[in-house]
């Protein structure tokens, strides 16, 4: 090996090096835009309450940079098929409140989604007045219900 080709290799060992070493050193990527929400869903959260052996779960995701939300729900032993699946609000746990965000397409478990909010969705669903439900033909106002709560 000339000495030409021993600096190249030195130099491109030393970079590698530097890269590596510093690597832990970099600051991590700022995720304080991320605000996290779950709820568990269950017959007894609907008003009025529905006995069923149904439940279910969601997990959403809200950058607050960008107003995007994303969520993933999944849920189990309905009386029927899904006719329909929603975020409401605003309202409080006990109360009900009109639809302001509908889950996209087919309802069926597991599912995704994701929409961009406005600022007042963002303030609503920030506050806790925004629940999930899902509506069978035996429980066309809901059969399972769960309000979103901020994950600490």
């Amino acid at each position: 090996m000339n000495n030409i080709q021993f600096r190249s290799v030195g130099a491109a060992l030393l970079a590698s090096v530097l890269v590596v070493g510093c690597g832990g050193m970099m600051p991590a990527a700022d995720k304080t835009n991320l605000v996290t929400f779950t709820t568990q869903m269950r017959g007894a959260n609907e008003v009025p309450p529905v006995s069923t052996s149904a439940n279910g779960q969601v997990d959403a995701v809200l950058n607050t940079d960008t107003n995007l939300l994303s969520w993933k729900l999944s849920y189990a032993n309905l009386s029927g098929p899904a006719r329909a699946g929603h975020f409401h609000g605003p309202a409080a746990v006990g109360a009900n409140a009109g639809v302001v965000l509908p889950f996209p397409g087919q309802i069926s478990s597991p599912m995704e989604g994701s929409a961009t909010l406005t600022a007042a969705q963002v303030a609503d669903l920030m506050a806790g007045r925004w629940y999930a439900n899902i509506h069978t033909a035996a429980n066309p106002g809901g059969e399972i219900r769960g309000q979103m709560t901020l994950r600490r």
